[in-house]
């Protein structure tokens, strides 16, 4: 079943304790008008391999911060469905996959471990009054009477599973579910700088249900000794083909913000592989996940541009734009903010 209490902690962020031992998380206490949290932020995995994937983004915009910095201070209960501030990493186009790496959690040196690239931030956001961290995951607490582990404080609560929680394998499937992915934004407002951190284990997948968030199985050939190998069919800058379509076609520009009315709007499209693809069966969908159908083909290093029709729609106000493949899964999306579609007539690049 999906996380019990999903949702999102806004507050500031007042002392933290790096990751250590078999099991280490990296910890930071928050505390909003009235009540203190800790957060429990895992820095390595239970299961082999050990090291989690990662990606900081010192530049983190989407349409879901339009959203976020209105709410107040503390803990808001979050529904797990598209179109709100969920966070989805498969569905919500909030960053490349690509550009995640692996980092064990604590190695000599500076910055050069997960402990340090999460503390940077926390330090910087302890040391500045007006920064407030958000952290999105399963809430536990609070325990009445009873003092946390950590910090000290009472009663114990706080916020864990601050990860992706989807394509999970063994006993970890029971979390599955999509719209309840966990992570830690950091809004410094002095320099109107947001910074995104996203985590994941090696052993979830980045292709899962639409309804129950568990891994995507595909058929596969190999031999009896392949019995226990994880299929992932997406790897971190590997070549895009037909087990692993992320990447094949690209969504390199949209027109949003018409100047026709009503609005006719456009999303542009790059075939990045060296063949001809047919594009029957693929769809691309909204952030509200309404979906249109496509037909035809794409040449090789070519550009299709293509008219968008009801259901979906593209808001003035930010949207996402997704790419879905005649098995439905996802080979590419994109994010755009209001600011980036404030011109009339222009047409966005990603």
């Amino acid at each position: 079943m999906p996380l019990n209490s999903y949702g999102v902690l806004k507050g500031r962020p007042v002392n933290r304790q790096l990751g250590s031992g078999s099991n280490p998380h990296y910890q930071i206490h928050i505390v909003d008008d009235t009540t203190h949290y800790r957060i429990a932020v895992n820095v390595a995995s239970q299961l082999a391999p050990s090291e989690l994937e990662f990606l900081v983004d010192s530049r983190f915009d989407h349409p879901i911060l339009a959203e976020l910095i209105d709410q107040p201070l503390g803990w808001l209960p979050l529904q797990s469905r598209p179109g709100g501030v969920a966070l989805d990493f498969i569905r919500s186009n909030l960053f490349d996959p690509r550009n995640m790496r692996v980092l064990p959690f604590n190695v000599p040196g500076p910055d050069n471990d997960l402990n340090e690239k999460i503390d940077q931030f926390v330090q910087r956001a302890m040391a500045d009054e007006e920064a407030h961290v958000y952290a999105f995951g399963e809430r536990w607490g609070p325990e009445n009477n009873t003092t946390d582990k950590i910090f000290g404080f009472i009663p114990g609560n706080g916020v864990h599973d601050i990860h992706m929680n989807q394509g999970n394998v063994g006993r970890f499937t029971g979390d599955d579910g999509v719209y309840q992915d966990g992570a830690l934004l950091f809004h410094f407002p002095r320099t109107s700088q947001w910074v995104g951190v996203f985590l994941k284990f090696q052993s979830q997948t980045w292709h899962t249900d639409d309804r129950t968030g568990h891994q995507i199985h595909t058929e596969t050939s190999g031999p009896p000794s392949d019995k226990n190998i994880v299929t992932n069919p997406f790897i971190p800058g590997g070549q895009p083909g037909p087990e692993m379509p992320d990447g094949a076609i690209r969504i390199v520009a949209a027109l949003v913000n018409s100047i026709e009315s009503p609005e006719v709007e456009f999303v542009t499209l790059l075939n990045t592989t060296n063949e001809t693809l047919s594009l029957d069966g693929w769809m691309i969908a909204d952030r509200d996940k309404n979906k249109m159908s496509l037909t035809g083909t794409i040449a090789a290093a070519e550009a299709l541009r293509i008219q968008l029709v009801p259901p979906v729609f593209l808001p003035n106000k930010g949207g996402i734009i997704t790419l879905l493949n005649d098995r439905g899964l996802r080979v590419d999306g994109v994010a755009y903010t209001r600011e980036q579609a404030r011109n009339p007539g222009w047409t966005l690049k990603f």
